[in-house]
């Protein structure tokens, strides 16, 4: 399994705990993860306010995916997001591919559709599978009581991700969750959004939705969230002090990018897995490991 490895723009410089976990899984896992030269930001950022635009600079990257002969694996929802839509869009819209290649020409670059784009989670529910995972797994996570988040652009828009999971109840992550022996606590408002998206809009909004998430799952009293986005993870595990002297509340939840729990499973080091770098500190969970 081989894979141009897109970090897009906010995990090297501010997610870093998440991009080295993900490498050490995926060796661990035989995922070849491959740093591609020419890779620049998907076009997000800009997604609200020229589509055209977004376009364009995602279909440039799908393009240094192509000329490499690569598909793509991302471990930012939201990049995915844009990279799949385009990816889809420019495929089934021959006007607009025409359209689009006529710009990237000043680039010396031409859109095929030749690749698929993944997010790394996905990537291990559907290729390396849960049965393998579950055979690779060396140390005793069984006393984990552990909540997941999924986010907003993981799932959505469906038909786009070929609908390998249900947006409306979705299991993949909690599945990955569980093949490491750690068990899952529901809790209210399990889909709902973590208020990042809306940060730079609106601070006072976006905070009071991440503490009503913070609070729906303290009530289930789980030893650590695990989650598989950078802004939910800026927002839930950064911000979460933030929060807690804004609105006078206590939280102290350790937030775990999905493969950092991997890697632990796996019987990764907590310093290679990037958990020295998480805001909340993970001793505790780490005491109940040991």
């Amino acid at each position: 399994m081989k894979y141009a490895f897109f970090l897009g723009c906010v995990i090297p410089y501010r997610v870093l705990n998440y991009e080295l976990s993900t490498r050490r899984v995926a060796q661990e896992l035989g995922v070849e993860l491959v740093d591609v030269d020419g890779f620049a930001c998907c076009g997000f950022p800009m997604r609200s306010v020229d589509v055209k635009t977004t376009l364009l600079m995602a279909a440039r990257n799908l393009c240094v995916a192509e000329e490499k002969g690569l598909d793509i694996c991302t471990i930012c929802p939201a990049c995915t997001s844009v990279l799949t839509e385009t990816n889809k869009e420019l495929k089934e819209n021959e006007e607009l591919k025409e359209e689009v290649n006529g710009k990237l020409a000043n680039l010396n670059k031409k859109f095929q559709g030749m690749v698929k784009v993944r997010h790394f989670v996905r990537v291990l529910y559907e290729d390396v599978g849960i049965e393998k995972i579950k055979d690779r797994v060396v140390k005793d996570l069984t006393s984990f009581q552990l909540a997941s988040h999924y986010g907003c652009h993981y799932l959505k828009p469906s038909d786009v991700y070929d609908d390998f999971d249900n947006p409306e109840n979705p299991k993949s992550l909690d599945r990955l969750i569980e093949a490491t022996g750690a068990q899952i606590v529901e809790y209210e408002d399990k889909k709902g959004c973590c208020g990042n998206v809306i940060l730079g809009v609106n601070e006072d909004i976006s905070l009071a939705m991440a503490k009503q998430k913070l609070d729906h799952i303290s009530l289930s009293r789980p030893d650590a969230l695990v989650l598989l986005c950078p802004a939910c993870g800026l927002q839930l595990d950064n911000f979460q002090r933030r929060i807690e002297a804004d609105f006078g509340a206590s939280y102290k939840l350790p937030v775990l990018y999905y493969p950092q729990l991997l890697g632990l499973a796996l019987g990764g080091e907590p310093e290679e897995l990037g958990l020295d770098m998480n805001r909340v500190k993970v001793d505790e969970l780490l005491k109940k490991l040991q």
